[in-house]
């Protein structure tokens, strides 16, 4: 079923784009929601004489989205959360926690859902957030979670150790068993 899509659908395509889509996704969701309009004839030609104007939309759009990239880009957030002992988390960094460091940091309002966080952040540290300002302008953050002391070569080579040593004594365990 082709429609029209009025407004910008994630992973279809933007304002005046049509494209062909499920009967019950259309009927059930874009049609419903306000998303989209059937690709008649007459809404072809109202799309046509409208391409000038979301043209100039679109543009307006992309200019905001890298002003906005320009001034996130590079920044450092912080979140304060509460931290156990050795560096884990009680809980997670949330979306919402980072949408609001980066209001507190820069007075931009950021909606959390163009937040993409590949696995949820449990460890204090720094970590690199992106965030998908439009379509394909994104822009990544370092996040700060916690207070972070930077870690010294020293200090990662003994931790490396310390797994290793766990290791070993996991695997030797159970060969002295069998014994």
């Amino acid at each position: 079923m082709k429609v029209i899509l009025l407004k910008e659908l994630k992973g279809k395509g933007g304002e005046g784009d049509v494209i062909d889509v499920a009967p019950g996704f259309a009927n059930n969701y874009l049609l419903t929601q306000g998303y989209a309009v059937l690709a008649t004839k007459g809404n072809l030609k109202q799309l046509e004489q409208r391409k000038h104007n979301i043209a100039k939309r679109e543009e307006k759009r992309i200019a905001d989205a890298e002003a906005l990239k320009a001034q996130l880009e590079g920044i450092k957030v912080k979140v304060d959360v509460q931290v156990g002992e050795e560096g884990q988390l009680f809980g997670s960094v949330t979306t919402q926690m980072i949408a609001d460091a980066i209001k507190e940091a820069t007075g931009t309002e950021i909606d959390k859902r163009r937040i993409e966080l590949n696995r949820p952040i449990k460890v204090a540290g720094i970590h690199d957030v992106s965030i998908a300002l439009y379509r394909e302008i994104k822009v990544v953050v370092k996040l700060q979670v916690g207070d972070v002391v930077e870690e010294t070569a020293e200090a990662a080579e003994e931790a490396a150790e310390a797994v290793e040593v766990e290791v070993e004594t996991a695997v030797e365990a159970p060969a002295e068993d069998a014994e």
